[in-house]
């Protein structure tokens, strides 16, 4: 056991938990998709059973009965002394729909890498020779790859030098050396809602208490929420992905951006900008300049970077732009984490930058061609959910009109399509009546999991109880 949660953090983690009956199976299938979602940890100790019966005003034989089925689902174990304990799932572990043969994996927004790839790692190998010969730790990175990085943010508006560029084994690799680097127990962190979860995660592990300012498709940021949090919570730093974001598809104007730096930098908070969807253009017409070359002089801000998105999640190299103090700092606090980033990924990066060109115009025409097949489809089938086309990025965040987002990505798995629910990606909970749908997959792949969903939607929206659980979720509100 590495972990206890007590019964009030379960019920908040929950929700409108009640969706169907059984009530026992209704409470079994929350739970259940709170460990797929990794929003509880594996080794976690669950409330006991009286605790939490008290708690969601129901009787111990529900909950009871509730724990017997997620032990017979391999989600959780009793020990002795210790009660109930969440286990670790595999990566493939699908819940309820783990004896469904071709299963769709929607969970990842990540593209297949780039065709022209292992061409570059041949090249790459090809070269091996003068690679070993070299220590293979480099904290700092690779000269010839920072200065052909700095190379680019200069291109792109933003003057940089060798020295302000870190590599890193990617953008998680990157949010967690800031967080180690700016974050003590008891911070305030500025974080988007909806957000991307690791990073939600990261900074929470770190003892950040975090302050969500929401973003809306079509919308974009509440300004003034954002500006009433930087103000009010004197928060050290602010984790925001202003082009693109994930996964609300929404990118910040230049106004929107001198907005934000501007309050950022009168409040004293450093900003995290998270740039590994920036060129992920589809309709846009071209990447625009980076937020630091848009942001007022005076704001202190560390831009993230990385291959994983435009090339290919594997590729596991990433990089952060900072001042040259800022990069002396975080190349002090890295050992802890690690000792450097691998060498022949770096020279295959190193060989991709001039490409770059080439792999995002390849990037843009896939991504609209999974884009304008998974509108079309949810169109189509779906027409009462709200859904906004995004301009580029991964993913679609689909109004649903109900708060029946778990219940529907549980109904989804039972059926071979999996997804996260819309809470995953909140930032103090919420988002019940949205769903992240990414468009990364093949357009006959969307199509067919468009179907998936309008069949599990049919079901959910027909449960008895969905009026109930509509109510409570109101009630939460």
């Amino acid at each position: 056991m590495d972990s206890r949660l007590s019964a009030r953090a379960l019920s908040d983690r929950l929700g409108p938990w009640r969706t169907r009956e059984p009530a026992y199976e209704a409470l079994a299938d929350a739970i259940r998709l709170l460990c797929l979602d990794n929003r509880i940890a594996p080794r976690t100790a669950l409330p006991a059973e009286r605790e939490l019966a008290a708690r969601l005003g129901v009787s111990r034989t529900t909950v009871a009965a509730a724990y017997r089925s997620l032990r017979e689902s391999r989600h959780i174990e009793s020990i002795r002394g210790s009660g109930s304990v969440t286990l670790a799932l595999g990566r493939r572990d699908l819940g309820r729909a783990s004896d469904v043969d071709g299963a769709l994996d929607l969970q990842q927004a990540s593209p297949a890498a780039w065709p022209g790839l292992p061409a570059v790692y041949a090249e790459a190998a090809a070269d091996a020779p003068r690679l070993v010969a070299r220590s293979g730790y480099e904290m700092h990175g690779l000269r010839s790859l920072r200065a052909a990085l700095a190379d680019r943010y200069t291109a792109r508006g933003l003057p940089t030098s060798a020295e302000q560029i870190m590599v890193v084994n990617g953008a998680q690799s990157a949010i967690a050396l800031t967080a180690r680097l700016l974050v003590s127990r008891g911070d305030r962190v500025i974080i988007e809602t909806p957000t991307y979860p690791h990073a939600a995660e990261c900074y929470a592990a770190a003892g950040a208490r975090l302050v969500g300012i929401p973003v809306t498709p079509g919308s974009g940021w509440d300004l003034d929420r954002a500006e009433d949090a930087f103000r009010r919570a004197a928060p050290v730093m602010a984790y925001l992905m202003p082009d693109f974001h994930n996964p609300t598809g929404e990118s910040m104007s230049r106004d929107e951006i001198a907005h934000i730096a501007g309050v950022a930098r009168d409040s004293g908070t450093v900003l995290v900008i998270d740039e590994t969807t920036a060129e992920l253009d589809i309709d846009r017409g071209g990447a625009a300049v980076p937020f630091a070359a848009a942001a007022p002089s005076g704001a202190e801000i560390i831009t993230v970077g990385s291959t994983g998105k435009t090339v290919w999640g594997g590729l596991r190299v990433g990089w952060i732009r900072a001042d040259e103090d800022t990069i002396r700092r975080l190349l002090a606090a890295r050992p802890v984490g690690d000792l450097g980033t691998p060498d022949f990924e770096q020279s295959v990066v190193e060989r991709l930058i001039p490409l770059m060109p080439e792999i995002v115009a390849q990037r843009a025409e896939s991504l609209r061609a999974g884009r304008d097949a998974l509108v079309a489809a949810l169109s189509e089938r779906l027409p009462e959910w709200r859904v906004h086309a995004a301009q580029g990025g991964v993913a679609l965040w689909v109004e649903l009109g109900l708060a029946r987002s778990s219940a529907l990505v549980l109904a989804a798995r039972r059926r071979g399509l999996l997804l996260s629910a819309g809470p995953r990606f909140s930032v103090g909970g919420g988002h019940e009546r949205h769903l992240r749908i990414p468009f990364t997959a093949a357009p006959e792949v969307l199509e067919r999991g468009a179907g998936i969903l309008e069949e599990a939607w049919a079901e959910v929206v027909d449960e008895p109880t969905a009026a109930l659980a509509e109510r409570m979720s109101d009630a939460l509100v």
